[in-house]
């Protein structure tokens, strides 16, 4: 056991259950180092010590640095390394100064009461707490900086998944009348495919078949899936729009009228001008792929074929379209119709069988 300097700081050095320990005391004071020292000698004797994992005094901040620049950047999708950071920052404004062995499970909950205080949603704080977890988890396994993740303690707040908005066929006229030719046009196709917005702002001709009416969508995610999807009339009718009107070499199949990629907060900003000049209230971009799911179940195409028109990922995220045609079932029920006139009629001619043969 002893003391010993590295650069102006003061180390000390001893051995912890046949291991040999050494420890910064984090001072360039030598008395004090001698204090900090002969505590950490009597624990030690006294069997009151334990090692600590170096991040355990690295702070929530610096967790969160090393998240985004050695996780997110490198392994998720533009636009989620962008949610992130946004996630990141109401974060780090609450814990950032704070150890992650300071955070507990109490303090996270104080933080969901918070959040929920300055209107945040239950979507929204369950990203948050998704976000602060996988960190934790990293810190884990991988950088073994601390020995447990306080999130888990932390139950996730329940979110309403059935509420859903869809543009009523009145609705969809108003707005196209309120809306300039460039964003009509998009509304239009994304009512006919129900592509995500970025989607539809980065689709490009190359993925574009008019001649067999499809698309083709390169999914953002590692794995880079594709998909190639029938068109309606209607949409293919806004491609041949575009086609027509298609400037310089951009490949991109709507675009401004510099030939330059549209700005989602450009398109937000004339989406919710148009909404606000036709008087419909509480709709976003998103449900106008609502809308092209519960067209579909309202005409009673099935389920299953909705889900792989809309590419989600399970029938499960479909099936809150359902209620919208409830004559889907009906065919269920027409079947126990046709069992009970079989029996019928089965037993009709074994009465009359019967009758005949007593005759």
């Amino acid at each position: 056991m002893g003391l010993f300097k590295r650069g102006s700081v003061w180390w000390m050095s001893f051995t912890y259950q046949g291991k040999q320990i050494k420890k910064s005391t984090q001072t360039d004071d030598k008395q004090l180092a001698k204090r900090i020292f002969d505590k950490v000698r009597g624990e030690v004797a006294e069997r009151k010590w334990f090692e600590r994992l170096p991040g355990e005094d690295r702070t929530f901040a610096e967790m969160m640095e090393r998240y985004m620049t050695e996780h997110s950047a490198r392994n998720k999708a533009p636009r989620s390394h962008v949610r992130d950071k946004s996630l990141r920052d109401h974060l780090v404004g609450q814990f950032g100064e704070m150890t992650l062995a300071e955070i507990t499970p109490s303090q996270i909950s104080g933080y969901k009461t918070k959040r929920r205080g300055e209107g945040a949603s239950p979507r929204t704080l369950n990203y948050e707490l998704s976000l602060m977890s996988h960190a934790y988890n990293l810190a884990i396994k991988e950088w073994e900086w601390v020995r447990e993740n306080p999130v888990k303690k932390v139950s996730k707040e329940k979110v309403n998944n059935l509420i859903e908005r869809w543009l009523t066929l009145e609705e969809e006229q108003k707005l196209l009348a309120s809306s300039p030719r460039w964003l009509k046009e998009i509304i239009i196709f994304a009512i006919n495919t129900g592509l995500r917005q970025s989607e539809i702002l980065a689709l490009k001709w190359p993925r574009v078949d008019l001649f067999r009416k499809t698309i083709t969508i390169l999914e953002e995610q590692k794995n880079q899936g594709r998909d190639t999807l029938p068109l309606s009339e209607g949409a293919l009718a806004v491609l041949k729009e575009r086609a027509r009107a298609r400037r310089g070499e951009t490949e991109l199949v709507f675009s401004t009228g510099n030939a330059t990629r549209i700005g989602s907060r450009n398109l937000a900003r004339a989406f919710y001008s148009a909404l606000k000049k036709s008087g419909i209230e509480t709709l976003r971009f998103h449900d106008l792929r609502h809308t092209f799911a519960t067209r579909l179940v309202q005409a009673g195409v099935d389920l299953y074929t909705v889900q792989k028109l809309g590419r989600w990922k399970s029938i499960s995220m479909v099936t809150r379209y359902a209620h919208h045609y409830p004559e889907s079932l009906r065919a269920g029920v027409e079947v126990l119709d046709r069992v009970g006139k079989k029996i019928s009629t089965n037993l009709a001619q074994r009465s009359k069988s019967e009758v005949t043969a007593s005759l």
